[in-house]
């Protein structure tokens, strides 16, 4: 009998919190949010603000920016991880890279009075199947590559995509990685004047998910990489399956009638076959915002008992865009190997189902919930690896 589960094997992790999956893990844990005042995220180019940025780190030799050396530096992590965990490499390995907006740092050099001085080697860096063909060839990974791209849903439509080249038989096994350094103050800006991202307060005075006072979210940045193979390693958690949909209503807002986004739930836990009642914990997109936190509320109590129990760490880590769920579902596969769930801690009068800071956790199902600007939806069930 085939094994419906693909088993993450391995993950690397470059946020806010430092380069590294154990600093991630530390900040989740201590409750402290990874945001910093810098100057220029203000109302003004002259005034600080609140973001969550990734430090200006690692090796330089691995490239000119921190968007490649965060993607590089997740990937070998996971790889390397992954090794000492038992994994060995099939034949095929696939690549698959979740991205939004690119490399914005880069992309600044390539204006008109520029672009004609600017090295080929350097506009290639620019082109999408650059950094992925570099992997690739670093591993010597001859398996199907290729970049996903849905907003904030990215990093779980991306390891969904994963586990169906898996479950396909296109490859042996597949490393995932999802990067976002978009948080430069004119794009942090243009989320401040959605009404969605809040600069001008600390995180846990803003982004209170499912929590009386919250104003929206901190922007946030990050790399996380992962190994996900059917064959050998020793998992973090397993992935049991999921579902997407899209709501195909608004550019921006959440269709309150939430047919598609509690319909995506119940086909994530059928196509993983798994039962509402199993479902210990909701690990939710949760950015603070009013459409999205109500919208999840709403599901939760319409499709699982009251014994489930719901948390975000966006108000820790950051909203990190494409990079988002990936931040969210590394949490969950930490707390799985390391048995603490780090959520948030609560601020303020909130969802009786919230989980209120890093909790011990009990053996069972998580449902990661992913709600993208567009009307993105996904949702992907995850289960204990051992």
């Amino acid at each position: 009998m085939s094994i419906r589960h693909a088993g993450m094997v391995g993950l690397g992790a470059v946020t806010g919190y430092g380069w590294g999956r154990d600093a991630l893990w530390r900040g989740l844990v201590s409750g402290k949010p990874a945001a910093a005042l810098v100057g220029g995220y203000g109302r003004t180019d002259d005034e600080a603000g609140w973001v969550v940025r990734v430090p200006d780190d690692g090796d330089e030799t691995e490239g000119p920016t921190r968007f490649i050396r965060a993607m590089r530096a997740a990937v070998r992590e996971a790889v390397d991880d992954a090794y000492a965990r038992g994994w060995r490499p099939g034949a095929k390995v696939g690549l698959l890279h979740a991205v939004v907006l690119g490399d914005p740092e880069l992309w600044r050099t390539f204006m008109p009075a520029e672009a004609n001085q600017l090295r080929i080697r350097d506009y290639l860096a620019l082109v999408p199947s650059t950094p992925i063909s570099v992997l690739m060839q670093e591993y010597g990974f001859h398996g199907p590559a290729m970049n996903v791209s849905a907003m904030c849903t990215s990093g779980s439509a991306g390891l969904l995509t994963a586990k169906m080249w898996l479950d396909a038989g296109i490859v042996d096994d597949v490393v995932f990685v999802t990067t976002d350094l978009s948080a430069t103050p004119h794009i942090v800006r243009q989320f401040v004047r959605l009404g969605v991202a809040i600069t001008d307060a600390e995180p846990l005075a803003a982004c209170r998910p499912f929590q009386a006072g919250s104003r929206g979210f901190t922007f946030g940045e990050a790399s996380i990489g992962y190994v996900l193979s059917k064959r050998s390693g020793d998992p973090y958690t397993n992935v049991l399956g999921g579902a997407m949909s899209h709501d195909g209503f608004h550019v921006t807002s959440v269709d309150p009638a939430l047919t598609n986004v509690i319909g995506c739930y119940v086909d994530a836990l059928r196509n993983a076959n798994v039962d509402p009642s199993e479902v210990a914990y909701f690990n939710a997109h949760g950015p603070g915002t009013a459409q999205c936190d109500g919208a999840e509320a709403t599901a939760v109590e319409a499709l699982f008992p009251s014994t489930t129990r719901m948390f975000s760490v966006k108000p820790l880590a950051g909203h990190c865009q494409a990079a988002a769920a990936s931040v969210e579902i590394a949490a969950t596969a930490l707390s799985h190997d390391r048995g603490i769930i780090p959520a948030a801690p609560k601020v303020a009068a909130g969802h009786p189902q919230l989980l209120d800071g890093a909790t011990p956790c009990v053996d069972g199902i998580t449902v990661k919930s992913s709600l993208g600007m567009g009307g993105h939806n996904a949702a992907v069930v995850l289960a204990p690896g051992r």
